[in-house]
């Protein structure tokens, strides 16, 4: 457990004026007579390795009532390295999610080309409710454990099952999480990145997200456009779709990616020996995942982590062939064993392991009302999984909570970037956890914003993994400021190869540490959905 670093409480309050659904600011300020944010010592290695401060920043668990119960934000620094008059000020950092640990992210600056990051305060933070922030949320620990039915409701039974399962760990989310529930929504985080400015002394923020972190990205610039000054947001949400809407996109992406993925394994057939063709690699697919649905490997590894585990080649490139090889090892020699270690690596169910679902639920399910309506739900999603019957129901069903979920529903923020200062986008063309639709929307409505485009990719917010034309342009704007050439219409800025698929024959082509420090795998494993 860390210890808590700072020397007093700092007691955060807010202006009289709350914030709207169409973005009036209210910004926090703290009470007079408190001292500043005192640093200590950190205790992650990575932080460590890079003399890393780290602290805890005091807030209010409801903005409304700033005298009242409290929360502290687990906040991460490591100070920039070049002369005084060269410093950019400071850069806080998001991996998305909701729910992703943020503290340990502030080593990615190291990862920015032509040392663009040396002039910047990288802030790392675990969101309210997350990883070292206090409290921090977990509701049950088992409930993405082996075991479990099969995704597609084909019985009344199995749909049955599901719905209990989903109502009772909202029913256990609501006993675990109290009040924090009512306050777990986007825009009290980004409060607290305000109140994380103004304890920092900073008159204005630079912020790089990914994920549900260019979401935090556009609300924060939407509530305090004055306080920021670059931003970079790499795979970005559609702010016009959250959340019910998104997760429905996100269905039919992720089927077109799966497609792409098996055309690759079909490709290196000599390889893996699937299937001549993607429809054939795509037949064994599921003929696979039906045979574990009546007949689990090793007695637990059934149809629904056999789909979790092939999520993952939806999502990145990075761990194609390992996917592969794992399908190939239960294939031809019934050996299950690859296949649970990747399940295990990716469901981490130790003390506190759903603690990223649980925030993930606490935001999406009260940023806005979702439907009550289990017949809608379940027309909308039949109707999906017709055209995309690879994640639809497995989708369906992570976010089922949300039809029972104790927390007070919200009313999304109206994201404008009208006065915003120009900001960088990015997305490849396939990213199916943000589908690139997203990237143009917000694109309209930053009118000073520049969007890059990886032509043809399918990995989800893939920046700073050694694509050069893309982050070598991230290192311009963050050196000084300057963006592509906006074009007419609704399109992409500049166009970059996206990150390459894998080639087995080419040893190491797949290994993230042999192009990158330690610190790229650190973001890959923080980029979750």
């Amino acid at each position: 457990m860390r210890r808590r670093l700072l020397a007093a409480a700092i007691t955060i309050a807010v202006a009289a004026a709350g914030a709207t659904a169409t973005g009036a600011r209210a910004e926090p300020r703290l009470k007079p007579g408190y001292p500043k944010l005192t640093w200590g010592t950190c205790t992650d290695p990575s932080l460590v390795s890079r003399k890393a401060e780290c602290g805890f920043v005091t807030v209010p668990m409801d903005y409304k009532d700033p005298d009242g119960e409290t929360i502290e934000i687990a906040i991460s620094r490591i100070k920039h390295t070049v002369p005084q008059k060269k410093y950019q000020g400071v850069m806080l950092v998001n991996p998305g999610g909701p729910g992703g640990k943020g503290q340990s992210l502030g080593v990615i600056g190291s990862l920015v080309p032509k040392r663009a990051g040396e002039a910047y305060d990288w802030i790392g933070f675990d969101p309210r409710g997350v990883g070292a922030s206090k409290p921090s949320l977990s509701c049950d620990t088992h409930y993405a454990g082996y075991n479990r039915p099969e995704y597609v409701p084909t019985t009344t039974a199995i749909e049955k099952t599901w719905l209990e399962r989903a109502e009772k760990y909202a029913s256990d989310c609501a006993k675990a999480g109290g009040p924090l529930l009512d306050h777990l929504k986007t825009q009290d985080t980004v409060r607290d990145m305000e109140s994380i400015r103004l304890v920092l002394g900073a008159t204005q923020i630079n912020f790089y997200g990914f994920s549900y972190g260019t979401y935090l990205g556009q609300v924060y610039a939407t509530m305090f456009p004055s306080r920021v000054r670059r931003m970079v947001l790499d795979g970005n949400v559609n702010p016009a779709r959250v959340w019910y809407d998104s997760n429905i996109d996100q269905d039919i992406a992720f089927d077109k990616n799966m497609k792409v993925y098996f055309g690759w394994l079909a490709k290196y057939d000599r390889v893996y020996h699937l299937g001549r063709t993607a429809k054939a690699v795509e037949r064994r697919y599921y003929a696979e995942r039906a045979k574990l649905a009546t007949k689990p490997a090793g007695g637990v590894l059934g149809s629904s982590e056999f789909t979790d585990i092939f999520l993952q080649a939806g999502y990145y490139v990075f761990g194609w062939e390992e996917i592969a090889q794992a399908f190939a090892a239960w294939v031809h020699k019934k050996d299950a064993e690859p296949l649970k270690k990747l399940y295990d690596k990716n469901n981490d169910q130790g003390e506190g392991g759903d603690n990223g679902y649980a925030i993930y639920l606490g935001v999406q399910c009260t940023d806005v009302q979702w439907p009550l309506s289990w017949t809608k739900w379940a027309a909308d999603n039949w109707e999906a999984h017709r055209k995309a019957p690879f994640e639809t129901w497995a989708n369906a069903w992570y976010n089922a909570p949300c039809r029972t979920w104790a927390g007070k529903p919200g009313i999304p923020t109206t994201v404008s970037g009208e006065g915003v200062p120009p900001i960088l986008l990015i997305s490849e063309t396939l990213d199916a956890a943000t589908p690139f639709n997203g990237s143009i929307e917000v694109r309209k409505r930053f009118p000073r914003s520049s969007l890059i485009e990886g032509v043809g990719g399918t990995t989800h917010a893939g920046s700073l993994f050694g694509d050069e034309c893309i982050d070598n342009t991230i290192a311009d704007y963050l050196a000084t400021g300057a963006l592509p050439k906006r074009k007419a219409g609704e399109r992409s800025d500049k166009r970059c190869p996206p990150i390459p698929q894998p080639n087995p024959a080419d040893d190491g082509a797949d290994d993230v540490k042999g192009k990158r420090p330690a610190e790229a795998l650190l973001l890959q494993r923080a980029l979750i959905r």
